[in-house]
């Protein structure tokens, strides 16, 4: 019924159309076009109430398309109303969604007939709605796209005054619309009609960049979906700019949520909302990838390329999403691990150097990125959690330790991290324990992977997965309790691993030893039956011992080998006190096997049930020296254990009497054997001087183990002595007596190993105890007490028995450096041992700045080290150790080195710097007590470990600070004013002020100073030239300058490093379309700053080196080294030229002075020697390829960039072998006039 009453108003509206086209009368024309008007609001409304009752509505407008013909102007005018009127009635919302979508079929289909104008009025209806925001719906959005192509068909459309082509009509629109404002809403619709749409590559970025700037406008709701009909409408082109600009949003996002994650109040957007729409759009982005796989090189490449834009932890869980597609997985996990190391390497440059601290900002670190990325992936990021365990273990594995000569690991364990690849191995670490804090699914398989690496990697060190076992131990201990059944597997290897593993492995697990009670039985009987021997065993069974009292089901066996270790019965009565008498009972029978009843026979020991025999090799069985320490120690702290519980307590007699027998027996037993060792000689022990030590034989060996036993039971007991004397005077002279005897024994090892051609003279590891050491120390130089006078004067009064003391320092604190623990009680506690190591450098701080080494005269008359020699060279490797074992506990350290005992308050409210700069004072004093004396009395050795400790302490001055300025102005001052010709000092005080240099302002000043003394000092290559007598440094001087040289060379390669370095960044933030030639043609006055360092790096250095090519270095590693350098400034400039301006300074220096220069050194080395060496046609090659690109730049540039260069015209520096011979016998034959200068052969 619709249709016939529309197509009754057609034809109504069709006679009123024809009717007034005949008459002339405005009146009836008016009145005319009006009733014309209101027909089609009529036909309008016909439509409008059809489509809102939802009946017929397209028949109705398939009736009113048949009824209107596009032939005529009237069908054309009338199609055009219904197209302008079913627009906006669809956009608004009031129709069923299947009535809306059959009328824009209907549109869609009728509109390729449409004339240009009708499109071109519909085309700027939706540009001017879109401008006004009236397409919130976006339904009619989809009929645009038919729009356009329409009209980018027709051949003219109207124009203003003119016409266009319907193409660039299109274009004209869609430049118009993305240069106009969106309406927020409208967004994702108009994306969405875009793919539709046909675009110019030109058209398609332009519209992308208009998407990307609407971001920020847009709820954060909106953006996954955004992204979703992006990633879709990339499929035309610019993924590259599509993959950029949502990783740019989101890092703009990191970045404002971070700044305001510091104050709640202002926090606009919610981090876990901004961390799932950042998931859901990871996904949207990997499942375009997986669909487009062109999107996925795109992606990868526009990372490895971009560097200017670093990464973030949005483009990290990006990749590690990305890395869970199979075909990706490889470039993601090279890539990251690249990036991570270059990384760290980029750090270590910029804090190294002052040059490129002030040229670049600082680096964006990688490593705090990916832990954000850890954090984040709380947010439901399952996606992201696989792949950053397999990142942490891919890290781990690849820059683990590696395993050094025989196995042995390079690296200490507890050191701190410092290369590129110990910081990345860290990282892989870290990632792996908060991932395991945080994702509860994944920790079975994290402890899975780590106990299987425990178990597989026998040949290599495994350190840094036990470390990360015992703390995810520490930060889940149930965890493994809830996989007893892997560790328990992993228990049953434990007899094929390294001894290094086991011990770790089970130090990191004890924490939940008590929790493996059900396992213990198997446990007990795996170690007795399958480690009985072993010093896994003893590991495994003292472990044991401080969580369960199990000793008493022990075998004696099993004991004795558990003795091997003498901190560890001491650890277990420490933590396990219930096992004290089962522990001083056990010791006391062991102890009696080795001990001599008999108080009359010498000596009181049996060792010869110490070793064993097998065939013609020897064996020690029972390292009785250890015994006598570990029952030592286990005797003094049971009864200091007992007299703290005695005065507390008053129960227990029975057990307490029981104790009191064995300790009394023991004391008895020590005593004499105190008392008989004192009375021994050396022929008792069948040590004299003419017994035989050597390696090569059984008894030179059983000789040896004999030595070093009775040598270890001469020290347990002086400390035994001294920790019970409470400063007798007796027991004093008891100590020095065992002292002399050990003297004497150590010099007839130390004079028989010198004899032999293999000397075995490396001595024993001491017994001290390190807490003894420092109390002994202590007592020693800082002991005042009116009381302790007498007896300790006993002790002083032996300079053997001091240097003794600070040379088992010396050596306790090698062995806390090289592996973070020592031997003996409480050796293993890092808190133990840095309180030791404070208390014994405060003494002999005190110790050297109160009695300096020239006040003694025995280190000089004797050829022994003085005292205080001895107490610098253990304040250098204090240092050493503190800085590298403790790096966090540093300003404790100093603070603890209070020389006055007065100012520890006021210390401790000082900076680093201030504390530092107070010691850095003390030993300045001291290098300038020995500098100002005459050279005779120079001490050469002193003053090289001075310049040691001042180069370690100047580390923990700031820079930027006034304390770090005038260090380095005294520095200065010193090698500018120190003459001393000592090779050793000189390189020392160099480095010292090479490696300050850098801090503060690049080097090459000095550098060009020094080659200038170097020149003057050595003379010059033409024996002809006398050189200007030059002294900017006076420890520069004629001995002292070829080992300056090598130093200086070696700043020369770091300063290369740094230009290299700042090249390869200008390298990678050019456009492509740069070319050299563009650069050569560019005014210097242009020049960036770090152009314009290169540019003086470069330069000055060119000035240096010319100085050093004219200089006569003796040959060797002066020369090589030199060619080598020369060589790779060739190359550099060469790359200079290839990628930033050309700079006519360092052509002109390079040409003119260098070049000529470098050619006649070369003909001097040649003459100095037969032996080829490779780096004088390396460094031909590189100079060619220098002048090659230069000629090919004046070409393109038209700037002549030659006129500087004079090119060799020969190329052969072949020496000739008969003139060579000629010449060498007419030396030999006048050795008399070689004295005075000869003119310099040169080739022909």
């Amino acid at each position: 019924m619709l249709c016939f009453y529309a197509q009754f108003i057609i034809i109504i509206i069709i006679i009123f159309f024809f009717f007034f086209m005949f008459k002339k009368n405005n009146k009836i024309i008016n009145e005319g076009y009006l009733i014309y008007k209101s027909l089609l609001l009529q036909l309008t409304a016909l439509i409008t109430n059809a489509a809102l009752k939802g009946k017929d509505s397209a028949a109705l407008m398939k009736a009113i398309f048949r009824g209107s013909p596009i032939s005529s102007t009237d069908g054309a005018s009338r199609r055009l109303c219904v197209y302008k009127h079913c627009i906006p009635l669809c956009e608004s919302g009031d129709l069923q969604t299947e009535v809306a979508s059959d009328i824009i079929g209907l549109l869609m289909l009728e509109t390729h007939v449409l004339p240009g104008p009708a499109l071109a009025a519909l085309a700027s209806l939706f540009v001017d709605a879109i401008k006004v925001g009236e397409m919130g719906n976006g339904k009619s959005l989809e009929l645009f796209p038919t729009i356009l192509t329409a009209l980018a068909a027709k051949e003219a459309i109207a124009y203003g005054k003119g016409e266009l082509s319907g193409d660039e009509y299109k274009k004209q629109l869609i430049n118009s619309l993305c240069a106009s404002r969106w309406d927020p809403q409208c967004v994702i619709h108009l994306t969405t009609m875009f793919r539709d749409v046909p675009l110019s590559p030109e058209e398609l970025q332009f519209l992308i960049e208009k998407v990307l700037r609407m971001f920020l406008k847009l709820d954060l709701q909106e953006i996954p979906p955004l992204i979703y009909q992006l990633l879709l409408l990339a499929a035309k082109g610019c993924k590259k700019l599509v993959l950029e600009g949502i990783i740019a949003y989101f890092r703009e996002q990191d970045l404002h949520q971070k700044k305001e994650s510091m104050d709640v109040e202002v926090q606009t957007i919610p981090q876990d909302q901004l961390r799932h729409v950042e998931g859901t759009a990871i996904l949207h982005v990997v499942f375009a990838i997986r669909l487009d796989h062109e999107l996925g090189k795109e992606f990868l490449k526009s990372l490895k390329v971009s560097q200017g834009q670093p990464l973030c932890p949005f483009s990290i869980a990006l990749l590690l999403s990305v890395a869970r597609i199979q075909h990706y997985q490889e470039q993601v996990f090279e890539f990251l691990k690249g990036a991570i190391i270059k990384n760290f390497k980029d750090e270590q440059f910029l804090h190294g150097s002052k040059l490129l601290q002030d040229l670049l900002p600082p680096c964006h670190s990688i490593s705090q990125m990916i832990l954000d990325t850890v954090k984040n992936s709380v947010f439901g990021w399952d996606h992201v959690t696989q792949s950053l365990v397999q990142l942490g273990f891919i890290l781990m594995d690849s820059f683990g330790p590696k395993a050094g000569p025989f196995g042995k690991t390079i690296e200490a364990p507890t050191t701190a991290a410092k290369t590129p690849s110990q910081l990345a191995c860290q990282l892989g670490g870290q990632v792996l324990l908060e991932s395991f804090k945080m994702h509860e699914p994944i920790r079975g398989e994290i402890l899975e992977q780590v106990l299987n690496r425990l178990v597989t990697k026998t040949a290599s060190p495994v350190t840094h997965f036990i470390e990360l076992l015992s703390n995810i131990v520490m930060s889940a201990p149930m965890i493994l309790l809830e996989s007893s059944s892997k560790v328990t597997e992993t228990f049953d290897q434990l007899s094929f691993l390294p001894l290094s593993t086991v011990q770790g492995l089970l130090k990191a697990v004890q924490v939940i030893m008590p929790h493996f009670s059900s396992h213990f039985d198997c446990l007990i009987a795996f170690i007795i039956f399958q480690l009985d021997g072993r010093k896994s065993a003893v590991s495994g069974f003292l472990l044991l011992l401080k969580n369960f009292r199990v000793l008493g089901s022990l075998a004696p066996s099993q004991c004795s080998q558990a003795l091997t270790s003498s901190q560890g019965f001491h650890d277990v009565l420490r933590r396990n006190s219930q096992l004290a008498s089962s522990i001083m009972h056990t010791l006391l029978s062991q102890l009696k096997r080795y001990y001599e009843p008999e108080q009359d026979l010498l000596p009181p020991m049996k060792l010869e049930s110490c070793i064993s025999a097998q065939g013609d090799q020897v064996f020690l069985q029972e390292p009785l020296a250890h015994l006598f320490s570990c029952t030592v120690h286990c005797l003094l702290w049971h009864q200091s254990l007992g007299e703290n519980a005695r005065g507390g307590m008053d129960d227990e007699d029975d057990e307490e009497e029981d104790e009191g027998g064995f300790q009394d027996e023991l004391h008895a037993i020590l005593e004499s054997v105190t008392r008989r060792m004192i009375k021994s000689e050396l022929e008792d022990f069948e040590l004299d001087k003419s017994a035989d030590f050597s390696m090569t034989t059984s008894v030179g060996v059983k000789n040896s183990i004999y030595a070093v036993l009775v040598m270890g039971v001469y020290e347990v007991l002086m400390e035994y002595n001294f920790t019970i004397g409470n400063y007798s005077k007796n027991r004093f002279e008891e100590i020095l007596e065992l002292f002399k005897r050990y003297q004497k024994l150590t010099e007839i090892l130390r004079e028989k190993s010198g004899k032999g051609r293999t000397p075995h003279s490396k001595p024993p590891r001491s017994l001290l105890s390190m807490g003894f050491v420092s109390t002994l120390l202590t007592a020693l130089f800082r002991d005042s007490a009116q009381s302790h006078e007498e007896s300790l004067s006993v002790l002083r009064s032996s300079g053997e028995f001091m240097r003794y003391s600070v040379n088992v320092a010396l050596q306790k604190v090698q062995q806390l450096e090289e592996t973070g623990h020592t031997d003996g009680p409480e050796g293993q506690s890092p808190d133990k041992a840095f309180r030791y190591l404070c208390d014994i450098t405060s003494v002999l701080m005190w110790r050297y700045t109160n009695i300096p080494s020239a006040v003694e005269d025995t280190g000089k008359k004797e050829k022994t080290q003085s005292i205080s020699l001895l107490c610098l060279e253990v304040l250098l490797r204090v240092f050493s150790t503190v800085l590298q074992q403790y790096p966090s506990k540093v300003s404790n350290f100093l603070c603890s080195l209070d020389l006055s005992g007065e100012v520890e308050e006021e210390a401790e409210k000082d900076s680093l710097t201030e504390k530092t700069a107070f010691y850095i004072r003390q030993f300045q004093r001291s290098l300038f007590s020995q500098l100002s004396g005459s050279e005779e009395d120079f001490n050469s050795k002193e003053a090289q470990l001075l310049v040691s400790i001042l180069s370690l302490l100047a580390g923990l001055l700031e820079p930027s600070s006034q304390q770090f300025v005038q260090f380095i102005t005294w520095t200065v001052k010193i090698c500018k004013e120190t003459s001393f010709e000592d090779i050793p000092f000189s390189r020392g005080l160099l480095s010292l002020l090479f490696s300050l240099h850098v801090l503060y302002k690049s080097p090459v000043s000095v550098l060009w100073e020094m080659c200038q003394d170097i020149h003057s000092a050595l003379g010059d290559i033409d024996e002809d030239v006398e050189v200007e007598k030059q002294s900017h440094f006076a420890v520069v001087n004629t001995k002292t300058a070829a080992s300056t040289t090598l130093l200086v060379l070696s700043q020369v390669g770091r300063v290369l490093d740094e230009v290299d370095w700042l090249i390869a960044k200008k390298k990678g933030q050019s456009t492509s379309e740069k070319t050299a030639s563009e650069g050569a043609t560019q005014p210097a006055g242009q020049q960036d700053p770090v152009e314009k360092a290169v540019t003086l790096q470069l330069g000055t250095l060119l000035t240096a080196l010319n100085e050093l090519v004219q200089t006569a270095l003796p040959t060797g590693a002066c020369t090589d080294t030199l060619l080598r350098e020369l060589g790779r400034t060739y190359s550099i400039l060469t790359t200079l030229l290839k990628y930033v301006r050309v700079t006519y300074s360092s052509v002109k220096l390079s040409g003119s002075h260098l070049t000529p220069q470098c050619y006649c050194f070369i003909t001097y080395v040649q003459a100095k020697i037969i032996r080829q060496t490779k780096a004088i046609p390396s460094l031909i090659y590189n100079i060619e390829q220098y002048e090659k690109f230069l000629i090919l730049l004046s070409k393109k540039s038209k700037v002549n960039l030659m006129q500087y260069m004079k090119l060799s015209t020969s190329r052969d520096f072949r020496i000739n072998a008969a003139t060579l011979q000629t010449a060498m016998q007419e030396q030999q034959e006048k050795p008399e006039e070689s004295q005075a200068p000869k003119k310099k052969r040169r080739k022909q």
